[in-house]
Formats: structure tokens, sequence, C-alpha cells
């Protein structure tokens, strides 16, 4: 049987990385609670061993039950009944596997009942189970709603809800409304305070709510009156035994089925304030949802391997005039083309994750311990890096994954078309990865402020002080190149000054940026191991024949030129 974390190498060497033992001392406080619980390690090997560990369990779940499962539960998909969410047979099987191994509640405080593990396994995980099943990864990855509950919330509200993950408790964000889906500024779902109840309760409807039937959920609502902007907008959970939710529909999708997406009508329903008034969107949903862009990226990196991995299996055993067609260049270019964007999104991906345990690490320890200023000088730096390399690895993971899954279409051919072989769900469930959690717009217009401020060229200055092996040099060579040309054009749209055409640029600024930025990663990672040479040079060559056009298209643009566009 297959072990999804055993069978893919590249998991265990972004496992293993030198950052790690920075932060696994700082997620255990230098092992503070080794004598305290049983489950808590005694040093960082031990650690390491526990991480793994789950991730084997994990692994072989999705192996032996959810990637044998997943034809069955995006057949035959959730149903409404008697006002609740039931789960497909195959999802339903899924967690109690996951549920019955004990590996739910991963980052939840061990005084929880909890794991206490730090970001980057939790993310890894995702990934695994993506690769399964890419609609449960939705189910999975909401556990994040559990961190901003115990990041943000009471200790009374932590005491009544944390707990219950370990036990299994689903999880939903419910953000968006029919009028407000990007612009969250807009919500309306109204919170009233009762001083008689004293109680908030929860009035209004929601739309495209991602398990929305959860046990747990996280709503943003209106708590003040005569306001219209963020500044009036708080964040609440709600627990669904409450039974004030109504399941209205449930959403009819492209692809993710075994996914529930609800629209949900709130009847006076009692919830629980999360932090303080007014911060609901302004920091709270801002977290929420930057740690769920994270997990979005591990899921198109999951689909992207499953569907390398089937269009790389059907390619060496279809013959076509007398040879197998991997043999055709064609198709072997293909391929290896999909190769190198997984391995250039999963880098990305573990390296911003990387930079967000970090960084929620300190401040985690803030919180009870008193930070020195080589500490506090650490948490803002790495707190900068995750905030401008998060949309960037959400923007390029989720393009690549939907880059991969049409090309293993292209590899099977007519039966690729076909539901007979599963590289179609993977196409259908790609396409949703770029829009939700914030479009791809989106990730650029938040990225594209490491471009003006200079945050990507001073990771990159870093990045190309690195010493590599001889035969990795020319690739450090190409990649300097690539720089100098991304800052002259950046340069060049600088000293235009026109908010308009640096709005018309950003997303060709953005992805100069990334190819760039994954090409160092990739590189570094051949250093370390051989397994990714070839990736890093084929991705190092297509970045800067990328940037190539993308640079001779900026500089022979100007704001007069779009008007051509406008006009449309």
């Amino acid at each position: 049987m297959e072990n999804y974390y055993n069978d893919n190498k590249a998991l265990r060497f972004h496992l293993f990385n030198p950052l790690m033992e920075k932060i696994v001392s700082i997620k255990e406080n230098n092992f503070e609670e080794k004598d305290m619980y049983d489950t808590a390690p005694q040093d960082y090997e031990d650690a390491m061993d526990n991480y793994e560990k789950v991730l084997e369990i994990v692994g072989e779940i999705a192996g032996d039950i959810m990637a044998p499962n997943a034809e069955s539960v995006d057949h035959e998909g959730p149903y409404i009944e008697n006002n609740a969410v039931v789960y497909a047979r195959g999802t339903a099987q899924n967690l109690k596997a996951l549920n019955d191994s004990r590996v739910v509640g991963m980052a939840i405080p061990r005084k929880y009942n909890g794991l206490n593990f730090p970001i980057f396994p939790v993310v890894m995980s995702n990934e695994i189970v993506a690769r399964a099943d890419a609609s449960f990864s939705n189910i999975w990855g909401l556990q994040d709603c559990a961190e901003t509950i115990n990041e943000f919330a009471s200790e009374e509200i932590k005491q009544e809800f944390l707990p219950m993950f370990p036990e299994g408790a689903t999880a939903a964000m419910d953000l968006t409304e029919p009028d407000a889906g990007s612009d969250l500024q807009a919500v309306q779902l109204k919170a009233t305070w009762s001083e008689k109840d004293n109680t908030w309760y929860l009035d209004g409807v929601k739309r495209f709510i991602t398990n929305g039937d959860a046990d747990v959920a996280l709503v943003l609502a209106r708590s003040e009156e005569g306001t219209s902007d963020a500044r009036g907008l708080s964040l609440f959970v709600y627990d669904r035994r409450e039974g004030k939710v109504i399941v209205r529909r449930l959403e009819n999708k492209l692809g993710i089925k075994g996914s529930p997406t609800c629209e949900l009508v709130f009847r006076h329903a009692p919830a629980k304030l999360v932090g303080e008034r007014r911060m609901g969107l302004l920091k709270y949903v801002m977290s929420l949802m930057n740690a769920a862009r994270v997990g979005v990226s591990a899921q198109a990196v999951g689909i992207g391997e499953a569907a390398y991995r089937d269009a790389l299996s059907y390619a060496k055993e279809r013959e076509q005039f007398g040879k197998p067609i991997i043999e055709f260049a064609p198709v072997y270019e293909m391929l290896a083309m999909m190769r190198a964007r997984v391995d250039a999104s999963r880098t990305l991906l573990y390296e911003t994750s990387r930079y967000v345990d970090v960084y929620k690490g300190y401040a985690h320890k803030a919180l009870h311990h008193t930070l020195t200023a080589d500490e506090r000088n650490e948490m803002k730096h790495y707190n900068r890096w995750s905030d401008v390399m998060t949309p960037l690895t959400k923007l390029l993971a989720t393009e690549y994954c939907n880059m991969v899954a049409y090309d293993a279409i292209q590899v099977l051919g007519g039966s690729g078309y076909m539901k007979d072989y599963p590289v179609e769900r993977y196409y259908r469930d790609a396409r949703i990865t770029n829009i939700y959690e914030g479009t791809s717009q989106l990730q650029v217009v938040a990225a594209i402020k490491g471009v003006i401020n200079g945050a990507y060229q001073g990771w990159m200055e870093e990045r190309a002080k690195v010493k590599v092996k001889p035969e990795f040099q020319y690739l450090i060579d190409t990649l300097t190149k690539m720089q100098d040309q991304f800052l002259k054009t950046v340069d060049k749209v600088k000293e235009i000054n026109h908010a308009e055409l640096l709005d018309f640029h950003a997303r060709r600024l953005v992805e100069m940026a990334g190819n760039i930025i994954a090409g160092y990663l990739l590189v570094h990672d051949a250093n370390k191991d051989d397994m990714f040479a070839k990736s890093a040079d084929i991705f190092v060559r297509y970045g800067r024949s990328h940037n190539i056009a993308a640079a001779h298209y900026i500089m022979h643009t100007d704001q007069e030129d779009l008007s051509n566009y406008s006009s449309n």
C-alpha cells in the first residue's frame, strides 16, 4: 500500500531544513513541557521524530483510504438532511481514520489536548491530504481556525472550544456574503449585543462557506451600528450545537465536490466575541486568511504532485508508433516542466511556512515571556518576509497547479478527458485554488508592495551571496542577471510614476520577482540534493525567457497605451 509521505523524498528533504531547529526551539520554549506531558519532546531530535511519525500516519491514511475514496466522494458528494450536511461516505471514512489515529489538533497546545506542532508539519500534512483528495483537504485544512482561536480569543473561549478539535471537531470560516466576496468590508451580517442575556446574537446570510455546517465556525459580522467599513466588523465563534443556523443550500460546484460549500442563514444565533470589537477584519480575519492562503498553496502543490505522477505513469506505459510516448520530445518536455513547477511551488511554500513559523512562534512566546532585543528583531524580520512571501506563494503555487493539471490531461490525450482517469478531477479541483482565499489578482495587489518597497530585492541580494557547488554557479550567474534586469524594469515603472500603469504591469513585475525567488530556492535545494538539479536548470531557464518577455513588454508600454485596453 502507498504512503504519501514516505514515497515522496522531497517532503523529508524540506522537513529537515536547518531552520527547523530554531522553529522547534521557539515552539517548545527550550522544551519546558518535557516533564509535564507524555507527548512533549525531550529535545530537537525527539520533536522531529514526532513530526515525522505523524506525517507517516497521515501519509498512510492518505494512500490507503483517502485516495481510493476520492472517486466515489467526487461522484457522491455531500447532501442536506434535516438541516444538516451529511458527508459522502468516503469523506466520513477519511475523518474517522484520522480521528482514530489521534493526529487531529496538530497545532493546538498540549494544555488543550493538542500536539503543539508548529505550522510547518501541519502545512505538509495539507499537501499530503490534497494529493489524495483535494476536496477533503478543505475540511482537514480548516484546522487553521483553531489557531486563530488560540492566538486571539480569551482563555474562557480557548478552554471551551480548543479541546473540541483533538476530539475531531470540524471548522469553518464564515466570511463571504452574497454582496461581499473579495470586498469583505461590505459584510452586513448583523451582530447584536443583548444586555439581558449577556450574549451576542447573529442575524443574516453567508454564502460560499466551505464546510459551512462545521462544528465550530468563525463568523465575521457587523457589530457597530451605523458603520459601513472594516472598522465596524468583529469576529465571533459559533457552536453548531446551538442549532440557530439554517443550511439553505449546497453550492453546485465545478470541482472539490466532496467539500460542502454552503449558503447559511443565521437566525438570532448566539455567539461569542473573539478578541476586541472592531478588529474582526483589520486584524483577526487578515491573520486567518494569510494562514488559509498558505493552506491553499499546500492544496495546490498536492494536486500538482498527483497530476504529475499520474501523467508520468501513463506516459511510461502508453505506446504509440512502437514506443512509449515519454520518449517523444513534446511529451518529455511537458513532463519535465510539470515536475519543475511542482518543485518550485513546493520549495516556495515551505520557505514561506518556515518564515511564518518563526514569526508566529515569537509572537506566541511574547504572550508569556519577555523577548530579548534580538528575538524582537528576528520576529520583525520574519514577519516582514512572511507578509511578502505569502501572496507570492499563493499566486505562483495555484497558477502552476492549474498549468500542471492542464498538461496532465494533455499528456493523456483523449483518455485524460474521460472519467476513467483521475486527471480530469485534478483539473476541475485545481481551478478553485487561484480563486478562493483571494484571487490571483488580489495576491498581486498584496505582492506588488514587496516589489515597490524593495523587500523582494533585499531577499534576492541575500540569496545571491549563498555559495553553491561549481556545477550550479552558472544558474546563480543567470539569476543575478535576471535580478539586474528586474531592477531596471522596476526603476522604469517607478520613474514614470503613473499609478494606473503600475497596476497594469503589477502581475508581470510580481511574476518576474517570483521566477527569481523560486529559482534561487531551487538552486539552493539542488546544491544540497541532486534530485532537484534538473528542475533547477529547467525552471531557471524558463524563468529567464519569461522575464525577458515581460521586461520587454513593460519597457515598451506607456500610459498612453492603456486606452487600447480600457476602452473595451
